[in-house]
């Protein structure tokens, strides 16, 4: 118990316990963490400013590499996707296109970029709800897959392809009930309900379109394989009545992603106990569509090529984000509580997700409950409502791990100016992949109306 008289501070009781176990038998307490791919967080931090993202170019590939061994040792025909959306700075998806990723994009924004860092239209994989005609006309031109969406979306193609002469071969996108996660039933065209196959129909009756893809995109962090199989079931049974009615030909199946990271969801176990390798998710869906493929290919036709657009699970473990102590306090319940200063205008998932937090020094003092906040003037800015840390003072640093995804496309120019991003090579070597914002950057886009330019003011006796 503490006290102080000489100001009337109301006395408090803090329990202080060691070592606490979590209700899984686990220490909560972070770990000391001293470097990232062998450079020195603290030189990081002193050369590129707090706080600081920093991507790791080795784990990039090696994630991606695992990728292609899993399922390209397991089917014979595999096309992967880097999602745009996850991250889309330019460094990270050049890693993943000199691996032999191709771009799926959901966006003209997207579809801009990945031209602009070289990609060739015809290794373009085009989703999304939202394609004016102009982005349609030329990613059609340059030979992109496109996936079409609603059939507004069709007809603009159609009347793309008759404006051209010509016929755009594309692929629909479908929405079921796996029996395993939600249906996203706002994309595409839903099986259930006959809206695929009138979709299939409408298309063969065009003179300008020809069905050659299915794809679907089942939801986000699926950490139940059965899901993958009910969904190659029910698309492959599509396949087959869609192919028969029609008389196209289906040659590519595009499974979306969706595969869990190392992130632990907030209200469930840790990753590490109920995240599938990428392996599992491999053999499940490349042992599935063999399997209901066998008579396709008795029949003498080929097996479709799989496509996939995991994004998450390649990216989110090599992010991490350093960030500094700046102010302290105890709360009124007597808990610990500290300022950093990044919030969650920097971590977006942060709301979902408790990520991981290691400690950048050694750590000292008896761990307690401890309430991270971030800098933003909004009492929603929690980084993390209860994590077991030692007493931290300013200018302490810590690291947050496994932010790789969605972090560096979901963040916000709110309140406080967006960092540096870094990059660290596999040779040790450091490059900034993105420049710390400024006051110029901020406002670049803006423009001032003529009459309220300084010099303009209205004086205070008019």
């Amino acid at each position: 118990m503490t006290s102080n008289k000489k100001n009337g501070t109301r006395p408090t009781i803090t329990s202080h316990v060691m070592g606490e176990l979590n209700k899984l038998g686990c220490s909560d307490t972070p770990t000391h963490l001293s470097e990232i791919d062998g450079v020195l967080i603290d030189d990081l931090a002193e050369r590129f400013g707090s706080p600081l993202f920093v991507l790791s170019e080795r784990k990039l590939r090696e994630n991606v590499r695992r990728l292609f061994s899993a399922f390209q040792t397991r089917y014979p025909d595999v096309i992967y996707g880097w999602s745009y959306k996850t991250n889309y700075l330019g460094a990270v998806c050049q890693t993943f296109h000199q691996e032999g990723a191709w771009a799926e994009v959901v966006s003209a924004f997207e579809y801009e970029k990945a031209r602009s860092l070289g990609v060739p239209g015809h290794r373009i994989i085009f989703n999304g709800p939202h394609k004016k005609r102009a982005i349609l006309a030329q990613a059609v031109n340059e030979g992109a897959r496109i996936h079409i969406d609603n059939l507004d979306e069709l007809y603009t193609l159609e009347a793309i392809g008759a404006a051209n002469e010509k016929v755009i071969p594309v692929a629909i996108r479908l929405n079921f009930d796996t029996g395993f996660t939600a249906p996203w039933s706002r994309f595409g065209f839903n099986i259930e309900n006959g809206q695929a196959l009138e979709a299939a129909r409408r298309i063969s009756d065009s003179s300008y379109l020809k069905l050659c893809g299915l794809h679907s995109h089942i939801g986000t962090f699926i950490l139940d394989t059965r899901a993958y199989e009910a969904q190659i079931r029910i698309m492959c049974v599509f396949m087959e009545t869609a192919e028969a009615e029609t008389g196209c030909e289906i040659d590519s199946l595009d499974m979306g992603g969706g595969f869990a990271s190392c992130n632990s969801l907030q209200g469930n176990l840790p990753s590490e106990q109920i995240v599938p390798e990428i392996e599992q998710y491999a053999r499940v869906i490349c042992d599935t569509l063999l399997e209901v493929t066998r008579d396709r290919t008795a029949r003498g036709k080929p097996q479709p090529t799989l496509i996939l657009e995991s994004g998450r699970a390649m990216v989110d473990d090599a992010g991490s984000l350093i960030t500094s102590v700046v102010a302290t306090k105890h709360l009124p319940d007597g808990r610990r509580s500290a300022v950093l200063d990044a919030g969650v205008n920097l971590l977006f998932t942060g709301f979902l997700y408790n990520h991981p937090i290691k400690l950048a020094q050694e750590p000292q003092g008896i761990p307690e409950d401890t309430v991270l906040y971030g800098p933003l003037c909004m009492n929603t800015d929690v980084v993390r409502a209860s994590v077991s840390l030692p007493p931290l003072g300013i200018n302490d640093r810590l690291v947050i791990m496994s932010v790789g995804a969605y972090n560096n496309t979901q963040w916000l120019q709110f309140i406080e100016y967006r960092p540096n991003v870094v990059m660290v090579h596999e040779d040790g070597e450091v490059s900034v992949i993105r420049v710390a914002e400024d006051l110029q950057a901020v406002t670049v886009q803006e423009r001032l109306p003529e009459h309220l330019r300084i010099g303009h003011q209205v004086s205070s006796d008019q």
